[in-house]
């Protein structure tokens, strides 16, 4: 049995562009793509923080260094420049693999640079 399982994330990203005539996808600097994982091509989910929504595309190639996060094509209707929104792919994980399994977990500035990374969520706490 698999289970689809948070694969990487890059968190509270920066939406640099929202290009409504572009190609449908998301552009992301290619050394954040890197550090998660994403492979261009790949299916992603974004989640915007700012309005609430939830969608799916794909991510392609930015400019290494630029902090790109372009949302494009119809998706451009989701997010506006400025929105801060999280990233995430997810793999299908077989069962015996679970206890091994950790995701990559990228946190990035107001200027989508690297700040760190980590391998697991903190517990949340009752407040």
């Amino acid at each position: 049995m698999q289970h689809m399982m948070l694969k990487t994330k890059l968190h509270r990203a920066r939406v640099t562009h929202a290009e409504l005539e572009y190609e449908g996808s998301c552009a992301i600097d290619s050394e954040l793509l890197d550090a998660a994982g994403i492979h261009e091509y790949e299916q992603i989910h974004i989640y915007n923080i700012n309005n609430g929504e939830r969608f799916s595309t794909y991510a392609i190639r930015a400019e290494a260094g630029s902090g790109t996060v372009s949302i494009n094509g119809a998706a451009a209707r989701k997010a506006s420049v400025n929105d801060l929104v999280i990233i995430c792919a997810y793999v299908g994980i077989e069962q015996e693999a679970l206890a091994d399994f950790k995701p990559s977990l990228i946190y990035v500035d107001r200027d989508n640079r690297i700040t760190h990374s980590s391998n697991s969520i903190s517990v949340q706490l009752a407040s």
